[in-house]
This record gives structure tokens, sequence and C-alpha cells, in this order.
């Protein structure tokens, strides 16, 4: 499976008193198909699954399922902290319908490498699905290093690699040494690099409330091949995403940006608790100047497009 364009993991909208709320989050998933998306993410850290009890997860890769239908493909994150849950969540994203599995490492156990692979080929097994692993050291107190890739890399249902840790020597690693397994941006403030270095696949949060704005990045660079562009689009989107990797309060920003613009989202799951009165000024004049920004550039772009015949046609 190759994985192309803009996967956006999806929020869990809950009800003022952390229930989920089953009708935003449909409504979230119309959203964002309609935005133009072109995968979307259920039971992965933005969803809040590690706050989820085990019939609340699989509710909502069957929800998922259903009201996807066969519009983007799904992908269902299967992380847990016993190798035998993973595979009991793995094989129920498959009877689920699941296009796809997203496997992190168990956080607090710290598997050596071997450990770690072996766990993950046995939560594959258990699918027998394309796996998009989730090297996120800075949660999970884990790399997915070498010998690790070396031994899963043998698999050719582990193709794809949602990297965030942060190491762009990591990025250069995987674009030279590992070319078998898709890598795909998941550092949001890395996405130029990612996509210069070759990735066509960006799993973005924040895509959640500004998906044209993710996807204008992404057709900038990975479908155009205009990095000149990219490099103005992502100037106007790295105060969104400092804000959002470095700011420590990295799902609450999500959630009200969601709520900012008109989505469903309600709080976030304890024992993470709500933004203060001036973090959500902070992201919301954020979000206002990314958006204006992000419509001019892309105007200008239309104009140069539109023009560029015109000026040939005179010089010819």
């Amino acid at each position: 499976m190759r994985f192309e364009g803009i996967y956006t993991p999806v929020i869990t909208p809950c009800h003022a008193d952390h229930s989920i709320d089953h009708a935003g989050f449909e409504r979230m998933i119309e959203h964002l198909i309609g935005a133009g998306v072109h995968g979307l993410v259920v039971g992965g850290t933005t969803g809040e699954y590690y706050a989820h009890s085990r019939e609340e997860r699989l509710e909502l890769m069957r929800l998922a399922r259903e009201v996807i239908g066969d519009r983007v493909p799904l992908v269902v994150g299967v992380s847990a902290l016993r190798t035998e849950e993973a595979a009991a969540y793995a094989e129920a994203a498959r009877s689920a319908g699941a296009d796809a599995i997203l496997i992190a490492a168990p956080y607090y156990a710290l598997p050596t490498e071997r450990e770690l692979a072996l766990h993950c080929i046995e939560v594959e097994r258990a699918a027998d699905l394309p796996v998009m692993l989730y090297n996120f050291p800075s949660r999970t107190g884990v790399m997915m290093g070498d010998e690790f890739l070396e031994r899963v890399g043998r698999n050719p249902n582990f193709c794809a690699i949602k990297e965030s840790s942060g190491d762009i020597e990591r990025l250069h690693a995987l674009a030279r040494d590992y070319p078998h397994i898709q890598a795909c941006c998941g550092m949001d403030d890395q996405a130029l690099e990612f996509f210069a270095w070759g990735a066509r696949a960006w799993v973005c949060a924040g895509s959640n409330f500004l998906p044209a704005e993710h996807i204008a990045l992404y057709r900038a660079c990975a479908v155009d091949g205009d990095f000149a562009r990219g490099r103005r689009l992502m100037s106007a989107m790295l105060p969104l995403m400092r804000l959002l990797e470095q700011g420590g309060k990295f799902l609450q920003c999500i959630k009200h940006g969601a709520r900012y613009q008109g989505l469903p989202a309600g709080p976030v799951r304890r024992p993470l608790r709500e933004l203060k009165k001036d973090e959500t000024r902070e992201l919301e004049t954020t979000i206002r100047t990314l958006q204006t920004a992000v419509r001019q550039i892309e105007r200008s772009a239309q104009t140069s497009d539109w023009e560029g015949p015109r000026v040939r046609a005179a010089n010819a």
C-alpha cells in the first residue's frame, strides 16, 4: 500500500460530561472528506485513544468505516501496552474493514529493539494488513532504530513509518537506507524537509481544523514540485506548527482549533485540562493570521498560473 497525501488523525469529539459525541465524530469525518483529505486515521494519539475504554475504541473503528465507506482509506491505530491487547485490536481493525493499521511502541515498557520488532510482528500477524509504524520516542521512550527496521523491513506489510522523532538525520537515514519503508511526515514543523526528501504523505493533526491549508502545502511540494511556493506556505504555517509541537498542549490546541472553526470537539479527556484564556487568544490569532497568509499565497499562485499562458503567447 502506498500512502499519498494528507492523512488526518481524527479527533474524538466529546460531550461536556466527557462521553463520546458519536454524531460529532460522524460530522468530523464528513467535514474532512468534504475538505479533500486523502485518508483518515482513527485511534491515534490525536484521537485520545489512550483515554478510551476497549469498547469505545472498537465502536469508533466500526463507526468510522461505516461513515467513510470506500471514499478514502481508513488507518486504525491499534497500539496498546500489552502485545496480546494490541494484537486483539489489530484483529478487530481487520474485522471492521480497516485498510491499514498504525502501530506505536508500547509506552513505559521500554522494550529493546528486538523485543519491539517481535511485538510489532505479532500485531501485524493478527491483522495481515499494511502497517504504518509510528516512531514517537518522546512519548514512548524508545526509538524504532536500525535493528528494529532491519527485522520488520523483511515483511512487505511494514510498508510505511510515521516519523515523529524530530531528528532530521533520522529522515535522511530513512530516505537513504530504507526506501522500501515509506517515510511519512509525522513532525509538522519539518513537513517541507520531508517533502524535499521524497515523502508523499503527511499525517497532520492540524488538518482537523485547517485541512485546506495543509493540502495546499502538500500540493505545492509533492504534486507540483513548486518548493518556492512551498517555502512561502511553510513560513506562513510555522507559527502554528511551533505552537502545536513546542507549546506542551498539543491536544488541547487541536481540539480548541476545531471548536474555533465551528466543528464538534468538546473537552479533552482527563488528565488533560483545557487551554487558559491567554492561550486560546494566542492560538486563535495564529490561526487567523495563517489563513490570511495562505489565501494570499494561493491567490498569487493562481494568478501566475493564469497569466503564464498569456505571457508565453505574447512572446511567441
